[in-house]
């Protein structure tokens, strides 16, 4: 019988309807009838995402002779074959500007295995090629180019219809898991312990790449050297599309695809002071980096062979992008590409988020794990009252193990120790984690039981008791009244609020719509409810800023709040409360130990 590799062509050739064409060929075969599908979710992102549904249309043929093909599901069909060679052709709708899915515009496509290659059930480890097809007829794409991590399967071809690139993989696990960019781009490339980086950022920019380059040179080295040699990569790259909004990041094994604003970014000639929006950028690659270790290769098991029809649940993503999220921020202070207080300041951050989300204590970071198909990824406002996210507890948590890991052992132990057993016992084979792995490979490598620990703040609604830890990194945690409707936390010396409203607004031009109600809070306390307008307080109508101000100014118990509420005017008594301590700070008290804190080992 003939070689059982699956051969795929992708076509650009409509991009005015933000479409892109792909054919199948399977060979011959020992089956009467195949199933085709396409995945319902993209592992790295916990979601049904139904990626069928963006199917056009679809036909089969056996040389000129079409075949019958039968829609199973939202996302099967079946061919009847009877074991002959054919051929799958397809249209599919890419308009989805994310980095979980497909897109494709006048600038560039990018496009994800998950939402354009169907699977063949019956040939789940045959080999995969690839042929990327760029047509000539349009002098639009003339100087595209076909950039992936995917391992090249041939040179480059042209003739007068297309230019052609060629890739392969494995098997179809393998194949979806390099996303692909067509387009014009920028790239640069820079080399660290042997590792060769590329960056891509979609178009053409007067972005610092030298810079970016620099800065994420140390970053990239502290996470090889955690883990140590052999490397599992000799090639990585880092794909940046670019967009006036939008944020996302979503790893692979070999590569990255990130989402963010492209003036966010340095461009060339501008001041070294790093803005938070490029600090937010290192560290959103610093975190992507970190899961070529963590998450692609150190897995649950049930994410070692993922079910892509359907949810595959777990309740270990706060080991994941929990202890991915404590790195990706350390990493930066550890390599000095941001300052200790910045540091302290983005960690302040994190937990204020988790002090103003009084759903910590009504759903674990376990529970939110495992709920994070439905409750996380679906979130809606009333989300900070019911739920707790698995990345911001789980960094917190993270921090909190390293502490007490040093502190059972004398120092003799920390996070890193643990990183580096969870590489060696189950990343270097892909061998999956269960539940309480974490629990397992402290008690047996450090003799140390941190079931107590885990079980209050992992498996229980307990906070992370910061203040009685985090001493021993030299810094003191504290917390204060917001100081605006925009404080994120940190230090600061703005003066704080004195009353507050407990709901976050957006201004329009009359009022102020509710966008979010706080547990507890004046708000609710009186009524006000997710989609009202606040026009006025006490007959003024307001803005953010004078209603603050007359919050914080009033000698009274309670004033009116007039709202439209689906097209009825309402006056409701909003109760004057003190401002809550929910922004969290830290102040260095002994520059030396933390100092010692963040050196690497």
């Amino acid at each position: 019988m003939a070689s059982s590799t699956l051969h795929y062509a992708l076509s650009l050739s409509n991009w005015r309807a933000n479409e892109f064409s792909v054919t199948l060929s399977i060979p011959e075969h020992d089956h009467k009838l195949i199933t085709l599908s396409l995945p319902s979710w993209i592992p790295g992102s916990y979601m049904v995402r139904d990626f069928a549904k963006s199917v056009v249309t679809i036909n089969a043929t056996n040389a000129d002779t079409a075949l019958t093909i039968d829609k199973q599901d939202k996302q099967t069909w079946r061919v009847h074959t009877q074991g002959k060679p054919c051929q799958i052709s397809y249209v599919i709708h890419a308009n989805d500007l994310s980095i979980r899915s497909a897109f494709i515009n006048d600038e560039y496509a990018f496009i994800n295995g998950t939402s354009a290659f169907l699977s063949v059930d019956e040939l789940p480890n045959a080999p995969c090629t690839l042929k990327v097809i760029v047509p000539k007829c349009d002098a639009h794409l003339a100087n595209w180019k076909a950039y992936t991590s995917m391992p090249v399967n041939g040179a480059i071809s042209s003739d007068d219809v297309a230019t052609t690139w060629y890739f392969c993989a494995e098997n179809y696990l393998e194949f979806i898991d390099h996303p692909i960019y067509v387009g014009e781009a920028d790239t640069y490339t820079f080399t660290v312990d042997g590792v060769d980086f590329t960056l891509l950022f979609s178009g053409h920019n007067n972005i610092d790449y030298a810079r970016i380059a620099c800065d994420l040179t140390p970053i990239c080295r502290h996470h090889l050297n955690l883990f140590g040699e052999p490397h599992p990569i000799k090639d990585y790259l880092f794909m940046t599309l670019l967009a006036d909004n939008g944020f996302g990041g979503l790893e692979h094994k070999y590569s990255t695809a990130l989402l963010y604003p492209r003036f966010d970014l340095p461009l060339i000639g501008e001041s070294e002071t790093k803005t938070d929006g490029y600090i937010t950028f290192l560290s959103l690659c610093s975190h992507e980096f970190f899961h070529t270790w963590h998450v692609k290769r150190i897995k649950p098991e049930v994410m070692v062979t993922p079910d892509l029809s359907c949810e595959t649940y777990t309740n270990q993503l706060w080991i994941y992008e929990g202890f991915t999220s404590f790195y990706d921020d350390v990493t930066l202070a550890r390599t000095g590409v941001i300052s200790e207080q910045k540091y302290l300041d983005i960690v302040a951050q994190n937990v204020s988020r988790l002090l103003q989300n009084e759903g910590r204590h009504k759903q674990s970071a376990a529970e939110s794990s495992f709920d994070a198909w439905t409750k996380f990824y679906k979130q809606d406002a009333s989300a900070p009252n019911n739920i707790v996210s698995y990345y911001t507890k789980g960094g917190i948590i993270a921090l909190g193990l390293d502490l007490l890991l040093r502190s059972e052992s004398n120092g003799t132990y920390n996070i890193d120790s643990l990183m580096k057993l969870l590489w060696e016992h189950y990343g270097k084979g892909e061998i999956g984690t269960p539940d309480d792995v974490i629990q397992k490979l402290c008690r047996t490598h450090f003799g140390i039981d941190v079931s107590h620990y885990l079980d209050a703040v992992v498996y229980g609604t307990q906070d992370v008791a910061l203040h009685e830890i985090v001493t021993q990194m030299g810094v003191e945690y504290k917390t204060r009244a917001r100081v605006s409707g925009d404080d994120k936390g940190g230090l600061t010396t703005q003066k704080p609020i004195h009353h507050q409203l407990g709901a976050t607004l957006k201004s329009e031009q009359l009022g102020l719509t509710v966008m979010q109600v706080f547990e507890g809070l004046a708000a609710q306390q009186a009524g006000i409810l997710v989609n009202d307008i606040i026009i006025a307080v006490n007959q003024h109508v307001v803005n953010a800023q004078k209603l603050q101000r007359i919050l914080d100014t009033t000698k009274d118990d309670c004033v009116n709040v007039t709202v439209i509420r689906d097209g009825r005017l309402l006056t409701l008594d909003l109760p004057i409360i003190p401002a809550r301590q929910e922004m969290a700070y830290f102040e260095i008290v002994d520059s030396e130990k933390l100092a010692h804190w963040l050196a690497v080992n």
